[in-house]
């Protein structure tokens, strides 16, 4: 079946609730069919107008925004394509059907990196000819930003899936000039005109080489036969036009402008070329209409979209220059050549990119100043807050370490503190800040940070005298009442943390803060209309108060007021600036929390477009990436992620324990050595290495690991839960039993009773079920228990039985999309006309889950009707091509419809893997009625 019964935890992990998914429209459908028919007849114009219709009666078409992004691709509207291909994601369009043209149009934008750092165009996972095309396009992105190495691994990987192509050759002959092997990038050169003879770029790649080696004659001959095999061949029109205007050639070259300037009218080289023939023949307004019309092209383009496109960024430079727009320029051309060593005017400069949000930038400034002047106390601090701007916490560290060595000075103390804050190593953040503000109780950035440190750590009484410690020498500074607020109200002092904050708005009424904080603690005390009416109030006074804005989020959640909580957090994240992530990750959370994986995963475009590489946000994207079931991406993300986490422990559990669930085992053990590393003694990280250790195979270490947990926590119930595990998976079925039943004595828990149900059920199933009903009928609300029981009688053919279960658990919890979903399975197998109705109820609270589109599209079949069905198992195949049931339930139809050829390749793909899946008979048959 559809995958019927998704497993307890999965479904635990991945179900999801989102706004309905309105019923098809079979209009949208013909306009979609009649597109593809006239782009495949080369009118792709006519395919986008009824492309574009379809969409305006239905914009989640998913097929439609595929092939909208092909077509807009084809005419070069590389934006809209973009557009398109990412709405596609978006829907859940499996990755391999656009990864190519969508990284083509990124390309096109000139964003470069996002092809080597976003997830979306890794190669792994990818059919084999799919890669081979990533890795080119990967290759020439990281040449253009310097990393020659990587490129030709890149084209050497790609050349080994597909070795009979001349595409990899051609890809090698740019990096040979760049790095000077002249003779390699003709021998590269070669082998692709040998492959393809009629290869306009190989030929013009053949000019290029003897262009850079000063062979004239020889270049301008292999640019002319280049063109006479492609006239418009863009590059080999540059290069030919260029080289004849240094032959004083104007006339043959303006002609090359002209060709260039027609066939690709939004290339800048063109206008260049034209403003300086131009200039050569003393037309001064022509020559600044061409300039005005680069800049027109390069200005809307950020800088760091163009720095590894150093031409474009000389002819931006140049052509502001010739304009006297003198402070553009300067930053096109400080972008082509910057990091002079300079004199202490680094400091200065450090300070304004400081104001302008560019760490980088400081650093840049900084680093070879300080090599000239190593002792300089305000650069080492600088450079230390500029290295924690950018994550580099252990650099920052270091940097106070080495220069402690030399002066004990208190603000080289706190700096080291809250770089290990950064770091994640918080007792010796704790003890850095202690010995400063020991050292000097008016260091007030380490007092502040050592008391959020203890409130945070569960230490609010030592922050409330840290607290009150500020407080007496600085009287009149209302944050530090509001700090000492916060210490109270981690202390459980909820009166005095009242008294604080309304201290904290008398020093100054126009300090939101304490507003805020007085409305979260009435929000916990349930007096919704006082935080409502102190809320109101202050963003009457401030309209752009982001924590007002969360906390009227919060309110209305608590409320039940979905719809209007998410409009405040998502009024918070469009105030918010470009840095600032906290509103967007607040929101996504907000959504992952109400069941909400496509609205959090169209909400990470805010985090993505602030800090992608953040460590917060990476850890966002890929609980993202898992609520919408993209395991790859996810993976990646966390590896990223634990890098960045350094020997924080609690930070390394999560990341590990999202590596888990992504499936990514090597990546949890290298994040729970890191944590364990750091805190031996780590519960939670012990227990997540042993099953890990076990999932990987390795039971011997799993099972010496378990006997020290039980040894140093022979009371909890956790080391004799993996005592079963080990014993489980030796065979010891006995053994596993009675480990489970310890556990479960010492800490009655869902999970304890599920890992007992599970361990009896095979053998002394009557026993089982009778542990599960009793305790159903304790714990009503348990959904998990009730869910494993359904889950149960199916697998066993219990029909009846699996249907009353899973009726009795959705009276529990309706809104649960994955029973709604296996409940309609259930239907289907019965030959129950409710069947439909069931699985269009999980489909409205799960609109994207491929497996639930194909439950639908069955059940429509099964109803009678066929072109409903049709184009939700259209949808549920491109979302998920790897689903054979789904492949099936298409064939099978496209069947029914007379439509023999594509049928039989549906068939034939779901019967082409070596396991058996629930249908695999069927699908055979029906595929022999075929041939």
């Amino acid at each position: 079946m559809n995958r019927k019964f998704t497993s307890l935890f999965l479904s635990l992990l991945l179900a999801a609730a989102a706004p309905s998914h309105a019923a098809p429209d079979t209009k949208a459908a013909r306009y979609y069919e009649d597109a593809l028919s006239r782009y495949d007849k080369k009118d792709v114009a006519g395919a986008i107008i009824q492309l574009k219709n379809a969409l305006q009666i239905d914009k989640n078409m998913l097929p439609v925004h595929v092939l909208l992004g092909k077509s807009l691709l084809a005419t070069s509207e590389v934006i809209g394509a973009e557009v398109a291909f990412n709405e596609a994601l978006r829907l859940g369009v499996n990755r391999a059907e656009v990864v190519i043209p969508l990284a083509r149009s990124v390309i096109a934008q000139g964003r470069l990196q996002e092809l080597l750092d976003k997830p979306v165009f890794s190669p792994a996972g990818l059919p084999a000819a799919t890669q081979a095309q990533l890795l080119l396009l990967r290759a020439s992105a990281a040449a253009d930003i310097g990393g020659a190495a990587a490129a030709m691994r890149s084209i050497e990987e790609a050349r080994a899936i597909e070795p009979g192509s001349p595409d990899s050759w051609l890809a090698e002959v740019p990096l040979r000039i760049r790095a000077g092997q002249y003779r390699e990038a003709e021998a590269a050169a070669d082998r692709a005109l040998l492959l393809n003879p009629t290869s306009a770029e190989a030929m013009y790649l053949r000019g290029s080489i003897a262009h850079v080696q000063g062979n004239a004659a020889s270049a301008l001959a292999s640019y002319t036969k280049a063109l006479k095999i492609e006239p418009t061949h863009t590059e080999a029109l540059v290069s030919r036009a260029g080289l004849l205007m240094d032959q004083k050639r104007v006339a043959e070259a303006s002609a090359d402008i002209a060709e260039l300037l027609k066939s690709s009218p939004n290339d800048p080289r063109g206008f260049y070329l034209n403003a300086l023939t131009s200039e050569q023949a003393g037309n001064t307004a022509a020559a600044k209409a061409s300039l005005s019309k680069i800049t027109a092209l390069l200005d809307p383009v950020p800088i760091d979209a163009l720095r590894y496109r150093p031409q474009a960024l000389m002819l931006g430079g140049l052509a502001h220059y010739g304009l006297n727009e003198l402070e553009k320029a300067k930053a096109y051309l400080e972008a082509v050549q910057r990091v002079q060593p300079g004199s202490s005017v680094a400091k200065l400069l450090a300070q304004i990119y400081f104001l302008d949000k560019n760490a980088d930038r400081a650093i840049a400034a900084l680093e070879p100043y300080l090599k000239a002047h190593p002792n300089d106390s305000q650069a080492l601090l600088l450079l230390s807050s500029a290295q924690m701007a950018q994550g580099r916490y252990g650099r920052a560290s270091q940097l106070m370490q080495d220069a402690l060595r030399g002066e004990d000075r208190p603000e080289y103390q706190t700096m080291l503190g809250m770089s290990l804050v950064g770091s994640g190593k918080f007792s010796d953040a704790v003890s850095a800040l202690e010995a400063a503000f020991q050292k000097d109780p008016r260091q007030l950035q380490a007092g502040v940070a050592l008391a959020n440190l203890y409130i945070k750590g569960g230490q609010a009484a030592r922050g409330v005298k840290v607290a009150e410690s500020l407080a007496k020498l600085n009287p009149g500074n209302p944050g530090v009442q509001n700090l000492l607020g916060l210490a109270r109200a981690g202390a459980g002092d909820r009166a005095g943390a009242r008294l604080a904050y309304e201290a904290a708005i008398k020093l100054d009424a126009g300090f939101g803060q304490p507003q805020v904080n007085l409305a979260e603690l009435d929000i916990d005390e349930k007096a919704y209309d006082g935080a409502s009416s102190r809320l109101t109030a202050l963003l009457a006074k401030d309209p752009k108060n982001l924590n007002a804005m969360d906390a009227f989020g919060r309110l209305h959640e608590r409320r039940g007021q979905l719809p209007e909580a998410q409009r405040w957090l998502t009024k918070a994240v469009e105030s918010s600036g470009p840095d600032n992530v906290q509103p967007a990750l607040k929101l996504v959370e907000f959504q992952l929390r109400n069941n909400q994986p496509a609205a959090a995963k169209e909400s990470t475009k805010f985090l993505t477009a602030k800090a992608p590489d953040a460590l917060p946000v990476l850890v966002m994207l890929a609980r993202v990436n898992l609520a919408n079931s993209e395991l790859v991406p996810a993976r990646a993300n966390l590896s990223r992620a634990a890098t960045l986490a350094n020997q924080n422990p609690a930070l390394l559990l999560k990341i590990a324990l999202l590596q888990s669930a992504a499936g990514h085992f090597p990546g949890a053990a290298y994040s729970l050595s890191k944590a364990l590393a750091e805190r031996p003694d780590f519960l939670p990280a012990q227990a997540l290495m042993a099953e890990i250790e076990m999932r990987q195979g390795e039971l011997d270490k799993a099972e010496q690991r378990v006997k020290q947990i039980i040894a140093s926590h022979p009371k909890a119930g956790v080391g004799y839960g993996l005592e079963g595990d080990v014993a489980k998976a030796r065979g010891q079925r006995s053994a596993a039993i009675d480990a489970y039943r310890r556990a479960h004595q010492l800490e009655q828990s869902t999970a304890s009773l599920l890992r007992l149900y599970a361990a009896l059920a095979p053998s002394d199933p009557a026993t089982a079920s009778q542990l599960a009903d009793q305790w159903v009928k304790a714990r009503p609300q348990d959904t998990a228990v009730r869910r494993a029981l359904a889950a149960a009688y199916a697998r066993a053919g219990n029909m009846k039985a699996a249907r009353s279960a899973y009726e009795a658990l959705l009276k529990v919890s309706p809104k649960d999309a994955e029973s709604l979903n296996n409940l309609a399975n259930v239907l289907v197998l019965t030959q129950d006309a409710g069947a439909l109705k069931v699985a269009e109820q999980a489909l409205a609270l799960s609109p994207t889950a491929p497996h639930i589109l194909g439950t639908v599209g069955w059940a429509a079949f099964k109803a009678g009707q066929t072109d409903r069905a049709l184009q939700f198992l259209r949808d549920a195949r491109l979302r998920d091509p790897a689903n054979r049931d789904t492949r099936y339930f298409l064939g099978a139809v496209l069947a029914s419809t007379g439509r023999s050829s594509e049928a039989r390749a549906e068939l034939e793909a779901a019967l082409g893997g070596d396991q058996l899946f629930a249908n695999a008979k069927e699908a055979q048959q029906l595929l022999g009625t075929l041939k």
